[in-house]
């Protein structure tokens, strides 16, 4: 995942709202968001190369996201693959603190990563970079391939964007979120950040929306989790061209035995 967007505290109805791009190789095989098979509990896409997530939830309310730290001189071929860090927190009942903390433990194992963990109640973000974990307050976040909040352009445009998509009525959050994910602007030279992968690759990886002929978004996804404890996720997937897949929704009421 490339970019996620979370409202956190600051709709009436909504007190989580997420939305997120994954991007990957299109040749890297992946499953479209279903309950997992081997974990019921589970709702996630699945990375069918090596079994993990990149975003997901659980029938008791547990949210986990994660996105890459991009810096290419750090990258090791031999590092554990980073999507079994979400699907662990999804399947586990430590407290997103408790997690976190444990995790920062053998954070060196993968390439760098930036993770966010919790429920509607508490949620947290770890870097394994800087090592450090802090809570998330009332607010729109904003995450790509740095850190929480460092203000790369699209970064800026997606909160920018969430922030008035809240302004709409409740039952009408999913045009413009799904609109702003599918923004593919291209960032202007001087707003580029410098990762370490040269100005080419700069510019076809500033857009929110990223289409290259091996490289792009994969899917958008919204995470709607009402007061009342309903969760509604939404994913939308596309192909080699761009071009929406399909289209899948899940809605269901958090278990009243919630796990912390």
């Amino acid at each position: 995942m490339c970019l996620l967007v979370a409202a956190y505290r600051c709709h009436p109805e909504f007190p989580l709202i997420v939305a997120a791009n994954r991007d990957e190789f299109f040749r890297r095989p992946a499953a479209a968001a279903n309950y997992w098979n081997d974990h019921p509990d589970v709702l996630a896409g699945r990375d069918l190369e090596q079994g993990g997530t990149w975003m997901g939830v659980s029938k008791h309310g547990r949210f986990a996201a994660l996105t890459n730290v991009r810096d290419p001189k750090y990258f090791r071929n031999v590092a554990k693959s980073r999507g079994v860090i979400v699907a662990k927190f999804l399947f586990g009942d430590d407290s997103p603190k408790q997690y976190l903390e444990n995790l920062a433990q053998e954070s060196d194992d993968f390439n760098g990563f930036n993770l966010i963990v919790g429920t509607t109640d508490e949620l947290y973000y770890f870097n394994s970079v800087t090592k450090k974990t802090s809570a998330l307050g009332a607010g729109i976040h904003g995450l790509s391939n740095d850190q929480l909040d460092t203000p790369w352009p699209k970064v800026i445009r997606a909160k920018n964007n969430m922030a008035l998509a809240l302004r709409q009525n409740a039952e009408s959050l999913e045009n413009p979120l799904f609109s702003m994910l599918r923004d593919n602007t291209v960032a202007p030279d001087s707003d580029l950040p410098d990762t370490g992968v040269g100005l080419e690759k700069e510019r076809w990886l500033s857009p929110i929306f990223i289409r290259t002929n091996e490289y792009g978004t994969r899917c958008s996804t919204l995470l709607l989790a009402r007061r009342d404890g309903e969760i509604q996720y939404i994913e939308r997937s596309f192909d080699t061209a761009s071009d929406a897949q399909s289209l899948r929704r899940f809605s269901f009421a958090v278990a009243a035995n919630a796990a912390p």
